[in-house]
């Protein structure tokens, strides 16, 4: 399996979790990278605040990892974490916000052995600063993690008052990077005068090939003041799918090392040079594997991003 698979981190495809036969069960098929390539690398992309490289696909969980106590769907989170580790993958996002979700993710951490290459990004989610700082300790608590990489203020949600107190944290060494986040283009204003006017690491914002408003001004912003950009609703939540998964891929789309239409549509994404990375969220391994798929291979330039979204526009 040499040069076919990322490389194999100190889980040793994560001890059994999903074992040799699982893998076989589980009908593994990965990509053979073609360009990126011929060392089976992921694709990473840089964090400009600090140059630190981080895999350009990670992982969301709103929703998806909203099930409470239950044991079996729980186990079945785990096998999709695995899964998202054990093909280059790192970071996962979550937030206060999902309901359990925060508590799955520790559950699955704990079941892996809390992975040292996580990339741990949550959010603060509340109003009033003490009760930001205890909604963050919870936080902590329920991933098993001492320091967030990411703490993000979750869609601006009383910005002005969470800041100060994050980077206090960030100068305690209790997070690394400040991010702020929107899923609504009508926040975008408050969203652009944040990135010009304070100290943020990370935005995170809705990015799709149908949802393209970024590109006019946000990202270009995120370029000039050397902020990384998360982009949510890849999918615009499964209906990006729904909408495009019985028309054909092209025939070109074996140019870009895409065997389906979730690579298809998270290459996109992570082919704009200011786009850091996307985070799809899912219910089952093997889509886990689709989207982990879209680092590997051959990336779309720009003029095959324009024929992608000219494609896609006729459908």
């Amino acid at each position: 399996m040499t040069g076919i698979f990322p490389p194999l981190t100190r889980r040793g495809f994560l001890g059994g979790l999903i074992g040799t036969g699982a893998a076989a069960a589980l009908g593994w098929t990965p990509c053979v990278p073609a360009q990126q390539g011929e060392r089976g690398e992921p694709l990473m992309k840089p964090i400009p605040a600090t140059g630190e490289r981080i895999p350009a696909i990670g992982m969301g969980t709103w929703i998806t990892f909203n099930v409470g106590e239950l044991a079996s769907l729980r186990a079945q989170r785990a096998e999709i974490v695995a899964e998202l580790f054990a093909r280059g993958g790192r970071i996962i996002d979550s937030s206060p916000m999902y309901g359990t979700s925060e508590a799955v993710v520790g559950y699955c951490l704990d079941q892996l052995d809390e992975p040292d290459d996580l990339f741990a990004a949550t959010k603060v989610w509340t109003r009033m600063a003490d009760r930001g700082a205890a909604q963050m300790a919870e936080s902590r608590r329920l991933w098993g993690v001492e320091t967030f990489d990411l703490m993000q203020i979750h869609n601006l949600v009383d910005w002005q008052t969470h800041l100060p107190r994050l980077l206090d944290d960030k100068d305690q060494g209790r997070l690394r990077y400040i991010g702020i986040t929107t899923s609504h283009g009508r926040r975008h204003a408050e969203l652009m005068s944040i990135m010009r006017n304070e100290p943020i690491d990370f935005v995170q914002l809705t990015y799709n090939i149908l949802d393209r408003e970024p590109e006019k001004d946000i990202l270009p912003l995120a370029r000039e003041r050397g902020i990384a950009v998360i982009a949510n609703r890849p999918f615009r939540q499964k209906r990006l799918i729904s909408r495009f998964e019985n028309a054909p891929l092209p025939e070109w789309a074996s140019e870009i090392d895409c065997a389906n239409w979730p690579q298809f549509l998270l290459k996109f994404i992570v082919s704009h040079p200011d786009v850091t990375c996307t985070i799809p969220a899912t219910t089952r391994v093997d889509h886990m594997r689709e989207d982990t798929g879209a680092m590997y291979g051959r990336q779309p330039d720009q003029a095959m991003r324009e024929q992608m979204v000219r494609y896609v526009e006729r459908l």
